[in-house]
């Protein structure tokens, strides 16, 4: 089964995740099938805190995917975002 979940970059003490579609039997950090955006959760005020496609985030809902709780929490922060 595909997830849709985070993935953890950037240094010690300074995080950033990448949101992206991958087999839930794979490692956090593992091959993932598609990058769909990112979140930042230190962003200052002149970065952007989350970017996602959420287009294909549909797609990848539509194929079967589940996404995580906070995936779905910061896909609908983008999505407000978007229409704003």
């Amino acid at each position: 089964m595909v997830k849709i979940r985070l993935t953890r970059g950037g240094a010690k003490k300074r995080p950033f995740y990448h949101i992206v579609a991958i087999d839930q039997r794979a490692k956090r950090d593992g091959r993932a099938l598609e990058r769909l955006g990112y979140y930042n959760p230190i962003a200052t005020a002149t970065e952007k805190r989350v970017e996602v496609d959420v287009s294909r985030v549909q797609h990848w809902v539509g194929q079967g995917a589940q996404m995580t709780d906070k995936v779905r929490q910061l896909v609908r922060e983008a999505a407000v975002a978007q229409a704003a």
